[in-house]
């Protein structure tokens, strides 16, 4: 199988909260890398490929070398999904790619 993943992952484990399309649940997971095309979300989760999702990430002052953290928004799309039997991780995760952010004041 090719690696179709594009550009620098970080290995980091943040809270996340997810949004399936136009549903008022959130869901909340860890994510295990981050890079700026796409995020892969530890979770045992029903998303779906192809699925439309929100999500927010909080990127640590720390991690991003600034003075406070900088809370992102993402809107997205799952474009794997991986069952904890298919998984190096124990609950399994989706892959997402990141079609457009914005930064949320006030993290």
């Amino acid at each position: 199988m090719s690696d179709s993943r594009t550009g620098r992952r970080f290995p980091l484990n943040l809270p996340i909260t997810i949004r399936e399309g136009e549903s008022a649940d959130q869901t909340s997971a860890t994510t295990q890398n981050v890079s700026a095309a796409g995020v892969y979300i530890s979770a045992n989760s029903e998303l779906e490929i192809g699925s439309h999702i929100e999500f927010e990430i909080t990127l640590p002052a720390e991690i991003i070398g600034g003075h406070q953290d900088v809370r992102v928004r993402c809107q997205g799309r799952v474009i794997r999904r991986e069952r904890p039997e298919e998984s190096r991780n124990p609950n399994g995760g989706v892959a997402c790619v990141i079609d457009n952010y914005k930064f949320v004041r006030g993290a």
